[in-house]
């Protein structure tokens, strides 16, 4: 079976096909005290223009150590790139001499971190610290900096953007700081956006705000939109495909409401299941049982076979490769299709 990717594109390709951001074969690992830990192995994925990609998994399974591998800020050691590619509009960044690919990063790739409280300085304004892009990437005065600022903080909505500049990180409350990580993400107008969890934490009416935002925000600038989350309820409205992530491995990717509608692997069937639903009043909760293996000590086999409830010999001995099952669908089970239709 095929397993190169042939995703139809939502977004719209170059005109010489070349995708916006292509991810091939790419292997991260950790060299710790305790062994080498395999956090990212194998994953491929593309991106076009316009178009958003979600990467789906519980904590632990590699979405954020991929990200940090395209974004190029792994800390090494102990983190190390051991193979593969990334390419932005063709270019392999993995390529490039250190100096030359920090160019690439906040111009025409940038991310929003999870956890805004942390990742903003507690003892510089907000305003400084949006700033910060413009002062040292297009070499603008303090005062233009802060009219920029200013500019930016309206466009994620921030009320009284004019007077709120000058306050500190901590005098904003989640969702605020989620839109100032939001302002200094965009602020050189990035073709490529990685958010990061970027609804942790948040309460459900502002998770709903951030989306919309983030939408609102990829659609005035045509970027695209990498959204990393284990919560597939807030992904279901605004993505065009997801890539499902268990191990460090892609289980599963195709089109949003393929995989919604009839998932292709069980690691996807066992996290649509567990979702609460209205209909399920009084009813158990389904969980995935056991835990996610340790990255130092990947079982053989499938790498979910010690959770599968339909794990047999073959899951154990072999390592299924990520098949296209039908046209567009890919799954990492050697009982793909059996999944998919229902039939187990």
């Amino acid at each position: 079976m095929a397993t190169t990717e042939t995703f139809p594109a939502p977004g719209a390709p170059s005109a010489d096909g070349v995708p916006l951001l292509d991810v091939e074969d790419l292997h991260v690992e950790f060299r710790t005290r305790d062994g080498v830990a395999k956090a990212v192995n194998g994953v491929s994925y593309t991106l076009q223009e316009g178009e958003t990609l979600a990467i789906l998994g519980e904590s632990g399974s590699g979405k954020s150590v991929t990200a940090q591998a395209v974004m190029g800020i792994l800390d090494s050691p102990p983190g190390f790139i051991t193979g593969g590619a990334v390419r932005f509009r063709g270019q392999d960044l993995l390529l490039l001499p250190e100096a030359e690919r920090r160019a690439y990063r906040g111009r025409n790739i940038s991310m929003i971190f999870q956890d805004a409280l942390s990742s903003l300085n507690p003892v510089f304004t907000v305003g400084w610290q949006i700033g910060e892009m413009f002062r040292i990437h297009e070499g603008l005065s303090r005062r233009q900096a802060k009219a920029r600022a200013v500019e930016l903080m309206e466009q994620v909505r921030i009320p009284a953007a004019k007077e709120r500049v000058n306050d500190y990180p901590h005098q904003f409350s989640g969702g605020m700081r989620q839109r100032i990580m939001i302002a200094m993400a965009i602020a050189l107008d990035p073709d490529v956006l990685i958010a990061d969890e970027p609804t942790t934490a948040l309460d459900v009416t502002v998770q709903a705000q951030i989306m919309e935002l983030l939408h609102d925000l990829q659609v005035e600038r045509k970027m695209g939109l990498i959204l990393i989350t284990h919560d597939l309820g807030v992904v279901a409205d605004v993505s065009d495909k997801i890539s499902v992530m268990y191990a460090g491995r892609i289980m599963e990717k195709a089109l949003v409401h393929d995989i919604y509608a009839r998932p292709a692997h069980p690691y996807t069937k066992g996290l649509l299941e567990s979702i609460p639903r209205l209909d399920m009043k009084g009813q158990e909760l389904a969980a995935i049982k056991g835990l996610p293996p340790s990255l130092t000590r990947i079982p053989p086999g499938c790498e979910f076979n010690p959770r599968c409830p339909y794990a047999q010999q073959i899951c154990i001995e072999q390592r299924p490769p990520l098949y296209e099952v039908v046209p567009g669908r890919y799954s990492a089970c050697h009982f793909a299709e059996e999944v998919l239709s229902g039939s187990i």
